[in-house]
């Protein structure tokens, strides 16, 4: 491979890490069973309830255990062995998905049991995540840390292409039940490789001793004296609130591209075009290991992800005069969309990663996985009732308008996240190498 190529492509270097190598190769079987689910169960309450309001509900029934959970989820992560936490919600992930299989199989049309069912799913999903991504700053060195987590987004969006076009193409001929299965066994790849980690108990002599309110409180007033790192959860959010449009998926593909209501190839298509910029970034993304100016290259990112939105919507409210054209253009605003949210997803993490001290780094997770995850199920809630009012398509292109003003006031505020650069820690050891 010549070099110029080389510094092109993905940096693989953490892969060079066994326990890091055995997490992602697991994430790369789970992972597409897991967007069988995240497809399946807004399908199927649109299938029974013909109403994006509906489907807009799993916003807020996610947001509210991922606020409750991912915060506490924090706090236990920085005072028990993370290897044993992942274990657990593992093992919770694996139960909530069986249950889905149940529901399914017995013929479920109760769109209050499914909203539970993945409020509990979402539960165990808060801890988990905050304490996995914890856990890399213990396996790999510093400057891998970028690479990393844009190997880890790779896989995690690949899967989100071959999930939703698997299930909208399978849906209508197989039913859900099969969905809901899959996913149940293909979780058990991710418990394998996470009872193969080294024990990975907290650092800091001074760790919290008992996870509870007052421990999330100190890590709130810690995020509170980082400004830099308190202004990557807001543009995030004025990113994920405004601009992502995911529960409009179902009612676009059925009313703008007369699709079918309970799946079909253009509800596939749209579920799958982000996760597919997003892949795309990732393979491309030798790039981000160089970066020093990681402010900057967020705000950049995120004003990018914001224009493709406006110029979704835009292609949406069109659809009725040229329904062709308009689903391509739509598509690849979505496609160029995932590319730039990959390479913000990248560099927040990073740095949240390298520039938080390692005894409160897992209720910062927590934090995070609260932004990152909840952001998108406001948004659910938000465009939902929009489009009721105003349609989809406009819906989308004014949350895209909103997501670049947004943003623009944001790097005005706080020039400070602006010119945040890398930093190095000075403890940053690696379990195994």
């Amino acid at each position: 491979m010549s070099p110029k190529l080389r510094a092109l492509v993905a940096d693989t270097r953490p892969l060079q890490n066994r326990a890091f190598r055995r997490l992602w190769i697991a994430q790369i079987i789970t992972v597409i069973g897991a967007q069988l689910t995240v497809v399946a169960v807004p399908a199927q309450i649109y299938a029974d309830t013909g109403s994006s309001a509906y489907v807009g509900l799993t916003g807020l029934f996610g947001l509210v255990p991922l606020i409750v959970f991912g915060l506490y989820g924090g706090a236990l992560a920085d005072v028990f062995d993370r290897r044993r936490i992942l274990t657990i919600t593992t093992l919770g992930l694996i139960g909530t998905s069986v249950l889905f299989w149940l529901q399914a199989a017995a013929g479920g049309t109760d769109v209050w049991l499914l909203l539970c069912l993945f409020a509990v799913q979402q539960a165990f999903f808060a801890v988990n995540q905050p304490t996995r991504s914890a856990v890399l700053p213990r396996l790999l060195p510093p400057e891998q840390l970028p690479a990393a987590n844009s190997l880890n987004m790779t896989v995690m969006q690949a899967g989100a292409i071959a999930g939703p076009l698997v299930a909208g193409i399978l849906i209508p001929i197989i039913g859900f039940t099969w969905m809901y299965l899959i996913d149940s066994i293909t979780l058990f790849a991710t418990l394998g490789a996470v009872v193969a980690l080294p024990p990975l108990p907290v650092l800091a002599d001074d760790a919290v001793a008992v996870p509870g309110v007052r421990a999330v409180i100190d890590g709130f007033t810690y995020l509170g004296g980082q400004p830099v790192l308190l202004m990557s959860f807001v543009v995030d959010l004025i990113a994920m609130v405004f601009g992502m449009p995911r529960a409009l998926f179902p009612e676009i593909a059925h009313v703008a591209f007369d699709g079918p209501s309970e799946g079909g190839i253009v509800f596939a298509l749209l579920f799958a075009a982000i996760p597919a910029g997003a892949v795309i970034g990732g393979v491309l993304s030798g790039w981000v290991s160089r970066v020093e100016a990681q402010g900057r290259a967020v705000i950049a990112s995120i004003l990018v992800w914001g224009l493709a939105m406006v110029g979704f919507g835009v292609a949406v409210g069109l659809a009725d005069r040229a329904p062709a054209p308009m689903l391509l253009i739509a598509l690849l605003m979505l496609v160029i969309g995932g590319a730039a949210d990959m390479a913000s997803a990248a560099f927040r993490t990073s740095m949240l990663q390298t520039a938080t001290a390692d005894e409160v780094r897992g209720r910062l997770q927590g934090v995070f996985i609260v932004v990152v995850a909840g952001g998108p199920r406001i948004a659910d809630v938000a465009h939902g009732a929009a489009a009721a009012s105003v349609g989809a398509g406009a819906a989308a292109a004014g949350g895209g308008v909103l997501v670049v003003a947004g943003t623009v006031i944001a790097a005005l505020a706080v020039p400070t996240f602006v010119r945040y650069r890398l930093v190095r820690p000075v403890m940053a050891e690696a379990t195994e190498r």
